[in-house]
């Protein structure tokens, strides 16, 4: 694990944004700070462990039912769960809740292809390029 961020004191789920956005959420299941979040039910979020339509990161723990602290504006430091070149488009997560690159979709305007576009897919952008699972990065929500 390499931790890219330059702010080896940091934890996961952390941010020194002054502007970040934080609100809060019930939590529909136990969520831990770093997570990456989505909603799983009217105001109330579940950690991702898939790729998931991502609102937020938590910035705090929070048993089930708890209100749970989510960055959902501004910088926050993360994991990643392989490889991911800064300023490319990240999405939540993994197995382990690691965030992931979003792979650019080919798009054929002019064929008769049909395809899906992830408009709400994409968690933020990297700030960091890693090379490996479980480095450490700044993403901006």
């Amino acid at each position: 694990m390499t931790d890219y961020t330059g702010k080896s004191w940091m934890s996961i789920g952390e941010t020194d944004d002054p502007h970040a956005v934080v609100e809060s959420f019930e939590a529909a299941a136990e969520v831990t700070k770093g997570d990456p979040v989505y909603f799983s039910a009217d105001h109330k979020v579940t950690p991702a462990a898939s790729a998931q339509d991502c609102m937020g990161v938590a910035v705090k723990d929070a048993a089930l039912g708890e209100q749970c602290a989510v960055l959902t504006r501004g910088k926050v430091k993360v994991k990643a769960g392989g490889a991911i070149t800064r300023g490319k488009a990240v999405f939540g997560a993994d197995a382990s809740k690691r965030v992931l690159e979003l792979s650019d979709q080919a798009v054929d305007e002019a064929g008769s292809e049909t395809y899906t576009v992830y408009y709400n897919r994409k968690l933020g952008t990297a700030l960091e390029t890693t090379t490996a699972a479980d480095d450490l990065l700044f993403i901006k929500l």
